[in-house]
């Protein structure tokens, strides 16, 4: 039996060392750059977008907690096909959010003002990463690796020690910056003020813009729901607090930030013309807050290093749950016998950070592929809970709602428009890297040989013709999104609209009753 060690607060407190990373760093001037003032209701697209994906996964998360429980839930329900593409796009999502944590602080390090840190400045060339910044971002993630080499009362302890500061500083920012000089005229006093480059941009930014990628960490709780006590209350409590609590913030410095800028920068350069490489703290210089800027440019230190940590400790448990499927090599999930932790996954997903960081020099664009990717992964979330509720319908669920029905594939919609906004060529880029991994399964599956390809094909099909469909939408559809604009907007959502509730219910209809592991689901369900 798995000793449940992590308490509601610390659970609460590891969500939020994840939550509170480089998203708040950059994500206000990133989606003002694309959105305007009405970035704004970006982020509370954003906050809805994984408010309620979490709510799909809160209720199979208190049904059958166990660690790494997201690369698990659709090869229960849907088999092993289904399973590998999920959890292989979610983990490749978790791997990506290392480097992109160490790329944040290493950028913010790249513009420090002192004399002294002169040796800093050539970390960040046009943009991106140079040689000598992404050996310092290595040795941040080999710190972010190490930290979890030990027990998880270690990491817990680390987290709770960092999630106080990491939460006072952003408020902080908030406070002085509303109090300093805001700028009410700048929201605009008509709507296409508010909204200088239309509707669609508001879309586009949620995904590009690292919102989504700065409300994912929700996931935390979910795959170490086997290390937390009392799961069946806590998992859902946990979620639901530190989720608030982030969205509060995220909305506030969006507010905050669009005030801040004077009235003659934003004449002479306009909202995509602003050129922050470390936004708030070059906002607080220029408003003469010096030592703020020096608490921002030590929290660029603090809160992608918590994030960086607690990502490290997730994408760990993912990959090592993976194994359970027996679709990867078994001796990636073998855990330490001393510590308890799955060291060889943590390896593994060092070094495939290391890659990611070397092709994808730029935070904005790793944070791009990285929510590409997780909203692929959290696509399958709602087919899954409504396909356990046909499966397995006397399970206990201490978490369940009767609007689940309706809630399932409204998620799957607006999950897929989600993916949508991220935009050609990154929707197909990311799509193709999650199929790169279909020759290992392929070779593994061989191996095992315990579902017939016809019999998979069957229940898993609808998800690779699902990726195709958003494929091919996002090279056909609007301008706005970067496609050919054979299909105008908004006529390119309505399409995706209606054909994905196709998808949804073919997924729904898939489920695999005869699935080889929904006997290791029932076990987990009998100790709820």
């Amino acid at each position: 039996m798995q000793k449940r060690s992590i308490s509601l607060f610390s659970a609460t407190m590891l969500a939020l060392s994840s939550l509170i990373g480089s998203g708040w760093l950059f994500g206000s001037s990133e989606a003002a750059s694309v959105a305007g003032p009405a970035a704004v209701i970006s982020w509370v697209i954003g906050a809805v977008v994984i408010g309620i994906v979490a709510f799909n996964y809160i209720e199979l998360g208190v049904m059958l907690p166990e660690s790494g429980g997201m690369s698990r839930y659709p090869q229960y329900s849907h088999g092993p096909l289904v399973g590998f593409i999920a959890s292989w796009a979610n983990w490749l999502s978790l791997v990506a959010l290392i480097p992109i944590e160490a790329v944040a602080a290493v950028q913010y390090m790249s513009t420090w003002p002192w004399k002294w840190a002169n040796w800093t400045n050539d970390f960040m060339q046009n943009g991106q990463i140079t040689g000598k910044g992404l050996i310092v971002v290595f040795l941040f993630m080999v710190v972010f690796t190490l930290l979890n080499f030990w027990s998880v009362s270690v990491l817990t302890r680390f987290t709770n020690l960092i999630s106080v500061f990491k939460i006072a500083i952003p408020l902080l920012t908030i406070i002085l910056l509303m109090s300093s000089g805001f700028y009410v005229e700048n929201f605009g006093s008509t709507w296409h003020e508010f909204m200088p480059n239309g509707s669609s941009p508001v879309f586009e930014a949620t995904t590009v813009s690292g919102i989504i990628l700065s409300y994912n960490a929700f996931q935390t709780v979910i795959n170490i729901g086997g290390e937390i006590k009392d799961p069946q209350k806590n998992i859902f409590r946990a979620i639901t607090i530190s989720l608030t609590v982030a969205t509060i913030i995220y909305i506030l410095l969006q507010i905050a930030y669009i005030g801040a800028i004077t009235p003659t920068q934003l004449a002479d350069h306009g909202w995509s013309g602003l050129d922050f490489d470390s936004p708030f703290a070059d906002i607080a210089i220029l408003l003469g807050i010096h030592w703020l800027a020096v608490l921002l440019y030590l929290d660029a230190f603090v809160s992608p290093f918590g994030t960086g940590v607690s990502f490290a400790a997730t994408s760990g448990r993912t990959l090592a749950a993976m194994t359970l499927n027996r679709r990867i090599p078994k001796w990636l999930g073998e855990v330490d016998s001393t510590y308890g932790n799955p060291r060889f996954a943590y390896l593994a997903n060092f070094a495939v950070g290391t890659l990611l960081v070397m092709v994808f020099r730029d935070w904005s664009l790793l944070a791009s592929v990285m929510a590409t990717a997780t909203l692929i992964a959290y696509a399958t979330g709602p087919v899954t809970v409504m396909a356990f509720r046909k499966l397995r319908p006397n399970y206990t669920r201490p978490v369940q709602s009767k609007w689940m029905p309706v809630i399932a594939p409204v998620t799957f919609v607006i999950a897929s428009l989600a993916i949508y906004w991220a935009m050609w060529p990154t929707t197909v880029q990311v799509i193709f890297a999650i199929l790169l991994g279909l020759p290992l399964y392929m070779y593994y599956d061989h191996k095992n040989g315990q579902i017939s390809w016809r019999r998979q094909l069957q229940s898993g099909g609808w998800l690779l013709v699902y990726l195709v469909f958003l494929s091919v939408m996002s090279y056909i559809g609007s301008k706005g999104f970067n496609g050919q604009d054979w299909i105008k907007y908004p006529y390119d959502f309505f399409i995706i609209i209606g054909v994905s509730l196709g998808f949804y219910y073919w997924g729904l209809a898939s489920r695999m009753a005869d699935s080889p592991d929904l006997s290791d689901a029932d076990k987990l369900n009998a100790r709820v």
